[in-house]
This record gives structure tokens, C-alpha cells and sequence, in this order.
């Protein structure tokens, strides 16, 4: 098991606008929440231009999130988030100890009786989202990975390696709004079209399933760096009793640790955006994102 390590990020998202905005609302979701495996020692955002209105608030999700307005004409944007974060080892379980597949999802459905609590929170998770429909073609591809009796955890894991084996980490050839029944057939995308059809696929048997966002540990051009960094990243979440909510980086086909730092979770990509918005005016923009993640102990 690894040790706890100690990170240091920097995300800088910029826009360039053709136009002048003369007004604009954003959200950010650019600070990591506290879990049992991870605190946020410290962090600074930094929006450019310097007049707006900033409130932080907590989401229906308990993410942390900080609303920006700015009601003076600009034509770039820019916010530059520094962080420093200690994540912590998991504990190791045998996926053969969680619940067959079939009952963790029937622990799930109303049935007259009151839930508990972790069960009515899970449940939240169980449904179509924006970005994620619960298509039949969904379900007939993991068929294979769930056959009867077999442990909700064991049986995500089997998707996590089939989605691993059969898709090709493509960047710059889908988009978030890309459907997934394209990214099944063309077999190519990126972390989140990873996440987005394994939570469709656990959506599709009954079980609850969410979308994480972070940051993963930095390692180029080595044997062991991981996929996906130098960006965002994006894993999906399982709830898998007894052990609750497991997560998953069907990206680089591994269960998350101490490589990993999550910012923020909800039903799919559009409730974590690191930033998005509704602004007046602007016309055309560009767009550049670049993340560090440091490794300092």
C-alpha cells in the first residue's frame, strides 16, 4: 500500500472572446472536497479581469463551488487555481466480499419501506442524467460482465477491464456532448466518454453509479504514467455494500488511490465542470487549459 502523498496543482483555464462580454455568470467547481482520504491543505483562485462579485457556496451534491459575475465588457478570462492536497492510502477489499450484483441493485428500488440513509443517497445515482442515457445497447454490452450471483464489486471491476481492453484513448476526437451510443460504436474517446458509458452501463442493471473529477499524479514519459494527465481527469464511483462507495479509473483500467485527486461529484460531466457559464455578448472564443500536478512527498 502506498504512502500518503502530498500534492501540489495548478489549473489555468483561459477564454479569448472575438467580441466584447458584457456580462457573464459562472460557476467553478475548482477546489477539492474533504473526503476520509483526502483534505485540501490549501487553496487560491485568481480571475482575471479583477472586477466581479464572488460567493462560494455548497452544491446539491455537497461539492464545493464558487459562483463569479462580472458585469464589465472583457474579452479574455482567466482563472488560475492553486492548490496543495494530501491524499491518503485506501484500505485494500476483496471484491469477492461485496453484495451479488442483483441485490445490491434491489437494496436500491422503493418498496414501501423506509431506506437507510446511505440508501437513499445512493439512489440519486441510479437514473438517466443529461449526459448519460440508459439505452438496452448499454446493458447488452456488459452483459458479459455481470453474470448471476456475481459481487457488484467484481462485476464493475469486469466492466472497468472491458472498457479498458476494447476502447482507444483518442483526445481531441469526441466532445462532451458526443452521445454515447457514438463513442460505443466508434470504440474512441476520452476519460469522460469512459466514465460516462461505464456509469450508463452499471445505470442499466440498477445499480448507482456517479461521475468523479479530479486530477491524477504526474508521471511522463515512464512505464507507469498514467493516462490522462497534464488535464482534468474523470473515474466513475460504484456503490457496492458493504463497503459503500468504491471508485473506479476505467481510463487506465485500476482502482483509485493515492494517484488520484478527486475535486467534485454529481450524475454526469455537467454537474462538475470545473468552470462553466452564461455570458452576453463574446461571439467566438478560444479555449486553453493546463493543469500541473506535483507530487511534493
Amino acid at each position: 500500500m502506498k504512502n500518503t502523498v502530498r500534492y501540489r496543482i495548478r489549473h489555468e483555464t483561459a477564454y479569448e472572446y472575438r467580441n466584447d462580454v458584457v456580462h457573464s455568470h459562472q460557476l467553478l467547481h475548482l477546489v477539492p472536497r474533504p473526503t476520509a482520504y483526502q483534505q485540501c491543505l490549501e487553496h487560491v483562485i485568481n480571475v482575471a479581469p479583477a472586477f466581479y462579485r464572488k460567493r462560494n457556496e455548497i452544491d446539491n451534491f455537497g461539492n464545493l463551488m464558487t459562483r463569479v459575475e462580472f458585469d464589465h465588457p472583457h474579452r479574455k478570462l482567466e482563472v488560475a487555481t492553486d492548490m496543495e492536497v494530501e491524499v491518503h492510502p485506501r484500505p485494500t477489499v476483496d471484491t469477492a466480499d461485496s453484495l451479488p450484483w442483483e441485490r445490491a441493485a434491489a437494496e436500491l428500488t422503493y418498496r414501501g419501506l423506509d431506506p437507510s440513509r446511505d440508501n437513499l443517497e445512493a439512489a440519486k445515482f441510479r437514473h438517466e442524467s443529461p449526459y448519460v442515457r440508459i439505452k438496452t445497447l448499454f446493458n447488452e454490452y456488459a452483459a458479459d460482465c455481470f453474470p448471476s450471483g456475481r459481487p457488484v464489486l467484481a462485476a464493475a471491476q469486469a466492466l472497468m477491464s472491458k472498457l479498458h481492453t476494447d476502447f482507444r484513448y483518442a483526445p481531441g476526437e469526441t466532445t462532451v456532448s458526443t452521445p454515447l451510443i457514438e463513442v460505443l460504436k466508434s470504440r474512441r474517446g476520452v476519460c469522460q466518454d469512459f466514465s460516462h458509458l461505464m456509469i450508463a452501463c452499471l445505470r442499466a442493471r440498477g445499480l448507482a453509479a456517479r461521475y468523479v473529477s479530479g486530477y491524477i499524479r504526474q508521471i511522463p514519459a515512464t512505464p507507469d504514467a498514467l493516462v490522462g494527465w497534464g488535464a482534468s481527469h474523470a473515474w466513475v464511483a460504484v456503490f457496492a455494500p458493504p463497503f459503500g462507495w468504491m471508485e473506479l479509473d476505467p481510463t487506465n483500467d485500476l482502482f483509485v488511490g493515492t494517484d488520484h485527486v478527486s475535486v467534485a461529484w454529481g450524475r454526469d460531466f455537467g454537474d462538475v465542470s470545473p468552470l462553466r457559464g452564461i455570458i452576453l455578448g463574446g461571439g467566438s472564443h478560444r479555449l486553453s487549459v493546463g493543469v500541473k500536478v506535483e507530487a511534493i512527498q
